[in-house]
């Protein structure tokens, strides 16, 4: 769980980099991306830097292989810097890494039809849950998954009823 909280949300410093595969490039606004981790991260009250990569299935199948052992695509991983239990070294002064996060992009479209939501639906959801992994929560029993799906929803449903509603896909 967050460990990093300061006093108030307007005073984290947060820095997001947002990486989308050329292929899907034209389709999603990298903004837009940003402002939901920045989102997610605030409203934790968690200052940090993260990385979002959007991909194909082949590249998160490749990952979900070489770091977790399961040669499948997965909609969406995250690899916190804090996981092994060791902190990662920062320069005095400098908010620390929190690690990436990384999204089939193929897999949150199929997913987005299979439950009849939109896609910036699913990319939001998917986004929040990998926040949340980079800041410790994990769903690997009931009570932990109790408390991580309800974060999750409620940062959900702070993304969707914003009064800036998150438009993903780029208005192309």
């Amino acid at each position: 769980m967050p460990t990093d909280k300061k006093s108030s949300a307007e005073q984290l410093h947060i820095q997001v980099q947002v990486h989308i595969s050329p292929d899907f490039a034209g389709s999603l606004s990298q903004s837009k991306l940003r402002r939901i981790v920045e989102t997610s991260l605030r409203y934790e009250q968690v200052a940090g830097e993260a990385t979002l990569v959007i991909t194909d299935n082949q590249s998160i199948q490749a990952l979900n292989r070489d770091f977790l052992g399961v040669d499948a695509p997965t909609d969406v991983l995250a690899f916190g810097t804090q996981q092994d239990g060791s902190n990662f070294v920062s320069a005095p002064h400098e908010e620390s890494y929190l690690g990436d996060i990384i999204i089939s992009y193929p897999r949150a479209l199929q997913q987005a039809q299979e439950l009849g939501h939109s896609l910036e639906h699913e990319l939001c959801l998917l986004i929040i849950h990998g926040v949340l992994h980079l800041l410790g929560y994990d769903h690997a029993d009931e009570e932990q998954k109790a408390i991580m799906w309800g974060r999750q929803a409620l940062l959900l449903t702070r993304c969707l009823e914003s009064p800036h509603p998150e438009q993903i896909s780029s208005t192309k």
